[in-house]
């Protein structure tokens, strides 16, 4: 009992957060399994801060922008977002005429996605704590046979798709963020990109780490300069610890 007396004098440590906000290809990736390389755990970015999982399968930026304001708003912590990553253009790009409930115009995609930048920025997530994510390329033979599985046509081009990353790409210079171009670096120098999707729409194993491996490069400088909340081990008081671990 005393020690739950002890303990309710300090507060709830609460980490900074990095978001994923996303479709599918966020919802099931495991870019949240961001790590930065091996040596020393000291700098993993899990002793700094959450990694807050929101993807949304099959949205669009027409969806995201009206739900943002539910996930992220200034009342809920947003000045302790340490970064937030924006992963939308895949269901965008679909082609109207096969499939018209996530279809989003070019024109309409720029717009809502330096809307949503302006939603961040009006909860207190200032554009250089904004991440946005170009769609990767589609292989279309492989995503026509899911397609056809489903029983409907091919609905997705990989050129439509590039040019949704080009706006992508647009839209982060205009908003003053970074941007992960995957469309043009999965490609890039005519590799053959087939290895990073799973059904050529999805990410693989192999795109999921070719994900991580460059968003952290991006996410780097957001993180490591962020103070431990709690101690290094190697810095506890093993005689005390409560010295150590007790302590604002």
């Amino acid at each position: 009992s005393s020690s739950r007396i002890k303990m309710s004098r300090f507060k709830t440590i609460i980490w900074p957060k990095v978001v994923l906000f996303g479709d599918s290809i966020t919802q099931v990736s495991s870019c949240v399994q961001i790590q930065p390389t091996p040596e020393c755990d000291i700098y993993s970015p899990f002793r700094k801060c959450d990694v807050v999982n929101r993807g949304l399968s099959g949205y669009n930026t027409r969806w995201a922008k009206i739900v943002l304001p539910r996930l992220i708003h200034s009342q809920n912590s947003a000045d302790n977002i340490a970064a937030v990553t924006v992963f939308f253009g895949a269901n965008d790009c679909a082609l109207e005429d096969k499939n018209p409930q996530q279809h989003v115009p070019l024109e309409e995609y720029l717009e809502n996605l330096k809307e949503i930048s302006s939603l961040l920025a009006s909860a207190g997530v200032s554009a250089d704590k904004v991440i946005f994510i170009t769609p990767p390329p589609v292989h279309e033979p492989a995503w026509e046979k899911e397609c056809i599985l489903k029983g409907y046509p091919l609905n997705r081009h990989n050129s439509v798709a590039g040019q949704y990353a080009q706006a992508c790409v647009q839209t982060a210079a205009q908003c003053g963020s970074d941007v992960l171009d995957l469309w043009t670096l999965m490609q890039k120098g005519g590799q053959d990109y087939t290895d990073y999707l799973s059904d050529g729409l999805h990410l693989s194993e192999k795109g999921n780490q070719f994900v991580a491996q460059h968003l952290w490069g991006l996410l780097e400088s957001r993180v490591v300069d962020l103070p431990f909340i709690l101690p290094y081990w190697g810095d506890v008081d093993a005689k005390n610890p409560e010295n150590s671990l007790l302590c604002d």
